[in-house]
């Protein structure tokens, strides 16, 4: 197995936030609570989750209802253990792949703090209650060739209620069979899907129901916050936030404000008249604004007394639901993607006001997963995979200018040498002769070396062209690396890697997890 590291900041669309938060923390340390790389950070994270025994023990039983026992469980029910925590929408067939990458990232820090001899226990936010049902009614996937294929369910509506209660009434199991094609492991990995993603079934239950198929025997314990027993313990906070609205909104506009002065972004936009909550009812989940001292979702209103009466069906949104989560959990690490750190940096002065302690954000693993077939031609055209993150026509470029043979490239370099040398004496002695003409001289040769550039690009098209194997790899390549112009674990879900690696590729993954180093992980499967 090959492996290899690219830095984040070589990757497309890498904000300057995120990538400061990996490699240059002290610039942006007043956003968050503690530093992932420092030891130090984990430790003082964890000492200072002062959680409760009394919620200890009502999550637990909230949770044992959902996995029933386990080791995990019993171990998290004993005092002093802390949660390593990660989560992610419940999207048709797991979602895109770095959902594993979190879990098993997660796995890996629970069992390290545990190693340390502070325990610990990793667990799964399913993130039920988001409403966006065009987020993840879908899946790509791809074949023996790397051919992407869209999935997607066609028939199922949310009239914007949670996701997570959404039971298709049809699932595309036999077109996933059809986008494997013929990959080794399709019948065995359709199987378990088909297994987990029952019509009539939830998406947050098949979505749970196929990561545990996938991260069996991890220890793993899932977090449905839909369940009433998790409802019921969050009601308290989510009355506290109701009541302290003004106060937390102004908060964010402040740190919104010093995003901006840093020179960085706000992932969430904040609005004067948001109430970071939402109200579940009649199968909606409604945004609350706040109002002249009053909530209103559509056609009612509420007071704050009022809607402390309602905490149960309240809902948080993106900045607020990570606190929750921690007031839920004794949290003393969440794993997260670019994004997730984003929110974080805005969800740090919520989490002050309403925790008083804020848990390390550790960056989830990443991965470029290839096989020997595109490590061969990587090697072949001289590229690495960050050359083949662009432009699909650059990097057939790129591949066609390999394929000149050898005697024109040695003449093209030749003649553009030449060229480039007499014109650069041309130029010295028209200066001597006469300045006027010097600019004259400069553009023409521009004009010669852009005509000479411009037939060795003609040529390499020409070869690509001839060479229908070179244009097959080059599809290959690009459809397997960078998708639609995605990162590869943005886009695809883990399901076709498991049909050509094999149901072992987690077990696998959690070897090569790291979590000293922050940066993007290629890794070559056999």
């Amino acid at each position: 197995m090959e492996t290899s590291c690219i830095r984040q900041t070589l990757l497309p669309d890498t904000s300057q936030l995120f990538a400061d938060y990996l490699y240059n923390f002290d610039r942006v340390s007043q956003f968050y609570g503690h530093s992932f790389s420092e030891p130090s950070g984990l430790d003082a994270s964890a000492r200072s989750v002062q959680f409760p025994e009394a919620r200890r023990k009502g999550i637990v039983d909230a949770l044992r209802e959902q996995n029933g026992d386990s080791p995990a469980l019993r171990k998290l029910a004993e005092a002093g253990t802390v949660a390593v925590v990660t989560g992610q929408q419940v999207g048709l067939f797991s979602g895109p792949a770095y959902t594993i990458f979190k879990a098993l990232t997660a796995v890996k820090l629970a069992e390290h703090l545990s190693e340390q001899g502070t325990p610990a226990v990793a667990v799964f936010w399913l993130a039920t209650e988001d409403h966006d049902l065009a987020e993840v009614d879908h899946a790509w996937v791809f074949n023996e060739h790397a051919t992407p294929a869209k999935l997607s369910i066609t028939n199922a509506v949310t009239n914007g209620g949670p996701v997570g209660n959404v039971s298709p009434a049809e699932i595309p199991i036999a077109e996933l069979r059809s986008a494997l094609g013929n990959l080794p492991f399709a019948e065995e990995v359709v199987s378990e899907v088909a297994d987990a993603y029952r019509p009539g079934v939830g998406l947050g239950a098949a979505f749970r129901a196929l990561l545990e198929k996938v991260l069996r025997g991890r220890g793993l314990l899932f977090l449905d916050p839909l369940a009433p027993g998790v409802r019921d313990i969050a009601a308290d906070f989510l009355a506290e936030a109701a009541g302290r609205v003004p106060e937390l909104v102004k908060a964010l506009r402040q740190r919104n404000g010093q995003l901006t002065e840093a020179g960085y972004h706000a992932q969430v936009h904040i609005d004067e008249d948001t109430s970071l909550l939402f109200l579940i009812g009649e199968h909606k989940r409604l945004p609350l604004r706040w109002r002249e001292g009053r909530f209103s979702a559509r056609d009612h209103s509420y007071g704050a007394a009022e809607l402390k009466q309602e905490a149960s069906r309240l809902s948080p949104n993106a900045l607020l639901r990570p606190v929750m989560q921690d007031y839920l959990l004794p949290t003393a690490a969440y794993i997260g993607g670019p994004s997730e750190i984003a929110y974080m940096a805005q969800a740090q002065v919520l989490y002050e006001k309403l925790l008083g302690r804020m848990p390390v954000i550790f960056p989830r693993n990443t991965f470029t997963l290839l096989d020997g077939r595109a490590t061969k031609l990587l090697r072949r055209y001289k590229l690495s995979v960050p050359q083949v993150l662009d432009h699909q026509e650059k990097v057939k470029s790129a591949m066609a200018a390999r394929l000149i043979p050898a005697d024109l490239s040695q003449e093209f370099a030749r003649l553009r040498s030449e060229v480039g040398g007499a014109l650069e004496k041309l130029e010295s002695g028209l200066k001597s002769f006469d300045p006027t003409l010097e600019a004259a001289a400069r553009k023409s040769a521009a004009k010669m070396l852009f005509q000479l550039d411009k037939i060795s690009q003609k040529t390499a098209r020409e070869t690509m062209r001839r060479d229908e194997r070179a244009s097959q790899d080059a599809a290959y390549l690009m459809d397997l690396i960078y998708p639609h112009r995605h990162l590869q674990e943005r886009f695809y879900s883990i399901v076709p890697f498991l049909a050509k690696h094999g149901l072992d590729l987690p077990e696998r993954l959690l070897g090569m997890t790291q979590l000293a180093c922050p940066d993007h992980m290629v890794r070559t499967l056999a």
